[in-house]
């Protein structure tokens, strides 16, 4: 399935439906007054989040959404059929934007959640509510009130327990996959992942919910490569995963560099609890890898954890970790 996290559409709520002017007209009865019904209210677009979705394609093709307009009033007093609510289904963390693409007006963040974003138009009165005292057989009625209508945006924000963010070529895809049922691209090459992908691992009967972020390059705050439509991703995530490639040549560079995109773009990513997981140890000798993170530690005093995706114990004991951070 392809990707998309923003797009730009159209929503029409229905119009209501006019009353009607109509008369009784009954045989012997020459005068029957004023009997027509209230038109029917428009449908309403709503929106409403589902779980099972993690893109807006479906709104790449098709980008304008009209509710049922009300019906008219008929005689006999009969009111008409409201018009049906037209539902669109977005993401969990789909944002809702005016026009201007600045201002939110909602924020999808549970499963089910619904939200009207064009309330449909009143149905018009019919001309027995202008009957009175005076005024015996009135010929007045009132047409149905127009549906709102507006040009909105829809901006994914991927909503996960756990970010895995990393270098190009980490190993991020390869940690989802070894830890979720989700199947992300794979190959020895940077940038394979382009978009972000979800999975869920499960560890002691508990959900933890990962997301791979696509690598990050220097200068990705500023836009380089597609930084900052990454970075908008993470977010939303409680914790992040920060993978790295033990076999890098400098390993606080390459930490650093990732934690200054992430400064950059926001200081609030910078606050995130992490953990720091270094990765492909079953291409190195132990005592290298022992040296190569005591090393690590020493300079950036954070605790770090190892591991190796082909090796199920160790990516076992990563899941493990995980439920610390995210309890």
């Amino acid at each position: 399935m392809k990707f998309l996290d923003q797009i730009k559409i159209f929503v029409k709520a229905g119009d209501g439906g006019s009353g009607s002017p109509s008369f009784r007209r009954e045989k012997f009865i020459e005068f029957g007054g004023p009997d027509g019904g209230d038109g029917g209210k428009g449908g309403s677009v709503i929106l409403k989040s589902e779980r099972n979705l993690n893109t807006l394609i479906d709104y790449r093709y098709q980008q304008h959404f009209k509710a049922q307009r009300g019906e008219d009033g008929k005689g006999k007093k009969m009111t008409g059929k409201g018009g049906g609510n037209l539902y669109l289904k977005v993401p969990i963390g789909t944002q809702v934007f005016e026009e201007d693409n600045k201002t939110l007006i909602f924020d999808f963040k549970k499963n089910n959640d619904e939200f009207v974003v064009a309330s449909g138009g009143k149905g018009g009165f019919g001309n027995t509510k202008f009957k009175s005292s005076t005024n015996r057989a009135p010929k007045k009625f009132t047409k149905g009130v127009k549906g709102e209508e507006f040009w909105i945006w829809l901006q994914l924000k991927t909503i996960a327990d756990i970010g895995i963010i990393g270098l190009p070529n980490a190993g991020k895809s390869s940690l989802l996959a070894s830890m979720t049922s989700a199947t992300p691209k794979i190959a020895n090459y940077k940038f394979t992942t382009l978009n972000p992908n979800l999975g869920v691992a499960v560890y002691d009967d508990k959900e933890i919910t990962l997301a791979d972020i696509p690598g990050l390059i220097e200068g990705a705050h500023s836009g380089v490569g597609l930084g900052i439509k990454f970075l908008k991703h993470i977010e939303r995530c409680k914790t992040l995963l920060h993978l790295i490639d033990i076999n890098e040549e400098d390993l606080v560079t390459s930490y650093k560099q990732v934690r200054n995109e992430l400064k950059n773009y926001g200081k609030e990513l910078i606050k995130k609890k992490e953990i720091i997981v270094f990765n492909k140890i079953d291409l190195l000798q132990k005592k290298n890898i022992d040296k190569k993170v005591k090393d690590f530690e020493i300079k950036i005093k954070k605790k770090t954890f190892k591991m190796s995706t082909i090796q199920s114990r160790s990516v076992s004991n990563i899941k493990s970790k995980l439920l610390n951070y995210v309890s």
